[in-house]
């Protein structure tokens, strides 16, 4: 019997060991009896080193993740119309020899938003301006949520962390934590906003997922606020990044 060869993806980005997207796979690999894949992860100090990863024999496509996903768009040949209009990227495969960039975190937060606040559609507060953000901005503004978009260091249209007062929470009482902050193994970090300030109508949906319960999501918790994690979020992207795979 002819042994199938084995086909490589895998994740970049840099400090990754909190991710849980290789041991998402290599669990879905034994669940599904998929034994001609297997997942790596590519933790890299800047993208100088991405030609030799894509040059490793057999790789089919990569995940992308923090600080890459805005970054490694000048290395790719194509891009989605998604990943276009969005600025960046969190999935690359190959097609007719061509690098190829999309974005599945719209699928996979649009996916968890929906499941978290079910129908209704409260006004949003994203906090941070990275890859992620610009993907759960796309994601607001198609479902006609509004938002505002809070930054360390806002430029038009958006808001610096010491505007935010008790109206802005009150009126935005959806939350969405789109920075690292609190991310394994720096668990006592979370994003300066003004916690006290919470009560019970107040959504907060913390991108991270690693430890299960942020620090961002305890202080939600404390004020009688509804919380949730971006486990189901990297479940769904996981899973709409692996039909450009398979």
């Amino acid at each position: 019997m002819e042994k199938k060869e084995v086909k490589k993806i895998g994740l970049i980005g840099k400090n990754i060991k909190y991710s849980f997207s290789k041991k998402y796979f290599e669990e879905k690999f034994i669940h599904n009896h998929v034994d001609n894949f297997v997942y790596e992860n590519f933790d890299i100090k800047s993208l100088s080193d991405l030609n030799l990863i894509l040059k490793k024999r057999n790789l089919v496509g990569l995940n992308v993740t923090i600080p890459y996903k805005e970054k490694i768009i000048p290395y790719l040949d194509e891009l989605s119309k998604n990943a276009k209009l969005i600025g960046a990227v969190n999935t690359i495969y190959f097609k007719d020899q061509k690098i190829i960039g999309d974005n599945t975190d719209i699928i996979g937060f649009e996916i968890a938003l929906k499941s978290f606040i079910k129908s209704e559609k409260p006004k949003a507060m994203i906090l941070g301006t990275g890859g992620a953000s610009k993907a759960v901005n796309f994601v607001l503004k198609k479902n006609n949520i509004d938002l505002i978009v809070v930054s360390r260091n806002p430029k038009k249209d958006e808001i610096n962390y010491d505007d935010i007062d008790e109206d802005l929470i009150i009126s935005n009482p959806l939350i969405i934590n789109c920075t690292p902050l609190g991310t394994y193994p720096s668990i006592y970090k979370c994003p300066r906003i003004p916690y006290k300030l919470l009560n019970t109508k107040n959504y907060l949906f913390d991108l991270v997922y690693n430890p299960e319960v942020t620090l961002f999501m305890k202080k939600g918790i404390e004020k009688g606020a509804k919380v949730t994690n971006g486990y189901k979020m990297l479940k769904e992207q996981a899973e709409a990044s692996w039909e450009y795979w398979k």
